[in-house]
């Protein structure tokens, strides 16, 4: 995309973000802006995209946890224990209105480039089944995932597609 421009999150890019996060609910979990506070320290990578068309717009964002975080995740720990040495994509939340933009390509960009600064061969996600995320999935599917596993999550509430990829 262009004049798509990534950089860290910072403090003040919170409130936002935590209200897109919890409007592409339930595609991600809600965190709210206590949630979010609290998670990005567990996070190895914590991006931004933002649109350089205009006001500087944020288009999205993404939050990876490398190995050995202590991060409580059902889905990590999965992930922790069969595709150790992986780095995981916690959440990648794209605006509506920048769907097909590039978006998500770009913050995945973001993603290789950490694991491969970090000596990872392989990034994992999930995406969930059910509820269905059917665009996730072909979305996913298109950067060259594949699904290494399924399961429920939150009391049976929630089942993913546990995916995987080796850096390109």
């Amino acid at each position: 995309m262009r004049d798509l421009t990534l950089r860290a999150i910072t403090p003040a890019d919170v409130p936002g973000l935590a209200r897109l996060n919890d409007d592409a609910v339930p595609a991600v979990n809600a965190l709210g802006i206590d949630g979010l506070t609290g998670h990005l320290p567990d996070c190895d990578l914590a991006v931004v995209a933002q649109d350089e068309d205009g006001d500087g717009d944020v288009l999205g964002f993404v939050l990876a946890v490398a190995p050995g975080s202590a991060y409580a995740s059902e889905n990590y720990r999965w992930f922790s224990t069969h595709v150790p040495g992986s780095l995981y994509v916690d959440r990648i939340v794209v605006h509506p209105a920048a769907h097909g933009r590039g978006v998500g390509r770009a913050l995945y960009a973001a993603v290789d480039a950490r694991a491969r600064e970090l000596g990872l061969g392989v990034v994992t996600c999930e995406v969930n089944l059910e509820p269905p995320n059917p665009e996730s999935l072909a979305f996913h599917a298109r950067l060259g995932f594949r699904r290494v596993g399924e399961q429920a999550t939150k009391r049976g509430s929630v089942v993913v597609a546990l995916l995987s990829r080796d850096v390109g």
